[in-house]
């Protein structure tokens, strides 16, 4: 039975606190996937930071928002140095915060300051973030980092330029920056969502969401429980031999 859209994760007491005494900073996580993950993270015992522009609507314990503007630089540095001056040690940042612009347009029908501002949260957010918390990661000898991309950033959406080209970024960041700290004991990997039921994706059109629906094998959307379960696995101690990779969540579209 698919769980509801929109709930939050319950684990129970069986689960294992395996990230107890970890800090951990997920931008985004005010809603959608970033809150998923941010719940997922504080239940098995991380204190995790929420950075995210928008207050959550639905404040979670544990989980304290922090206003960051991710596509400021002055913004983000502050940040990390307030998080590394409270806790010493980052090991977790979850790059979640993301935008589609607008959609359901074809190239030469796109805005240029849209698909410039999609490209400014998506991926310089994640670029200047990871930029500031690398340094703290490596003079630690640990750290995982994750960027949330897309399946839109493995094949392109149609009408979905901006989405897909900025998702498409956040791959070769992650790409780029798994070889570059491979010897640190700094993982750096993304995931690749299909349609996940967010209020993301609730907010684009319905012919939008129908065209990249039909294109999942399991004929349904993700959920926020399988994001967050497999988000987990990545940033986890567990996962110490895989860098630089993009893991798939997609139903069974993408199987490369």
């Amino acid at each position: 039975m698919v769980p509801p859209a929109y709930a939050i994760l319950e684990l129970t007491m069986t689960k294992t606190m395996q990230f107890e005494g970890q800090t951990a900073i997920v931008t985004g996580a005010s809603s959608g996937i970033g809150l998923a993950i941010a719940a997922a993270l504080a239940a098995q015992g991380a204190e995790v930071f929420n950075f995210d522009q928008m207050p959550p609507s639905d404040p979670q314990p544990g989980i304290p928002w922090r206003n960051v503007e991710i596509t400021e630089e002055a913004s983000v540095c502050a940040a990390v140095e307030g998080i590394v001056g409270e806790r010493s040690m980052i090991h977790i940042l979850v790059n979640s915060a993301g935008i589609t612009g607008l959609t359901n347009r074809r190239s030469h029908e796109t805005d240029t300051s849209d698909v410039r501002r999609v490209m400014d949260v998506n991926f310089f957010g994640a670029y200047l973030t990871s930029k500031h918390v690398l340094p703290v990661m490596t003079a630690n000898g640990y750290g995982r980092i994750l960027h949330i991309a897309s399946i839109a950033g493995k094949e392109g959406n149609a009408g979905m330029l901006a989405y897909s080209a900025s998702k498409a970024a956040v791959i070769a960041l992650a790409k780029v920056q798994g070889k570059e700290y491979a010897e640190t004991g700094v993982t750096v990997n993304a995931l690749a969502p299909a349609v996940i039921r967010t209020p993301l994706v609730d907010g684009l059109p319905d012919e939008q969401v129908e065209y990249m629906t039909s294109k999942i094998p399991m004929r349904r959307c993700g959920t926020l429980q399988e994001a967050a379960d497999m988000a987990l696995f990545i940033v986890s101690p567990q996962n110490s031999f895989t860098t630089g990779f993009t893991f798939d969540l997609s139903g069974g579209r993408a199987t490369y």
